[in-house]
């Protein structure tokens, strides 16, 4: 059974995963808008892994006995005026994920609760991935998105994401 507080911070933590799937599912709806469907492709299977982290805490809270409560999950309210905004969101929105994961190791770790630090473990490096893979796309955008050849090859490339 784990500690309430180490507890209450993963049931808010599905949440967030839920939230940032929601949340890549309105960039991807951007993209779409904007005629860029390599972009929407990239940010919907952004989701995918959004909802399959929310998934791994969920198994997770069962598999320690624990009951899962589902909260609402909150509109996004970014609103974009380039197709650079949502890249940019995106890196920052990844680093706030990091700080809360984070946060919930820290927790662990006062609590004793090694078990969940180990488990833990993968969230931090796939954090670590993931901060990179929107920096990558930011400096990729900056490299090739003023170009409309550079931006249609990038769109291409990014609709070739399989994972």
């Amino acid at each position: 059974m784990l500690q309430k507080k180490v507890l209450d911070l993963i049931q808010d933590q599905i949440n967030k995963e839920l939230y940032s799937a929601y949340l890549y599912v309105d960039f991807a709806n951007f993209y779409e808008d904007q005629g860029l469907p390599g972009f929407a492709h990239w940010y919907e299977n952004q989701a995918d892994e959004e909802v399959e982290h929310a998934m791994k805490l969920r198994r997770y809270l069962i598999d320690s006995g624990e009951s899962v409560k589902l909260e609402a999950i909150a509109k996004p309210d970014k609103v974009f005026k380039t197709i650079e905004d949502p890249t940019k969101a995106g890196y920052e929105h990844e680093c706030y994920v990091s700080s809360l994961i984070h946060n919930i190791y820290g927790t662990a770790l006062e609590c004793k609760d090694y078990r969940t630090m180990n488990f833990l473990e993968w969230f931090i490096s796939e954090q670590a991935e993931e901060e990179k893979n929107a920096s990558d796309l930011i400096t990729r955008m900056n490299l090739f998105g003023k170009d409309p050849a550079g931006l249609q090859a990038l769109d291409k490339a990014l609709g070739k994401r399989e994972d």
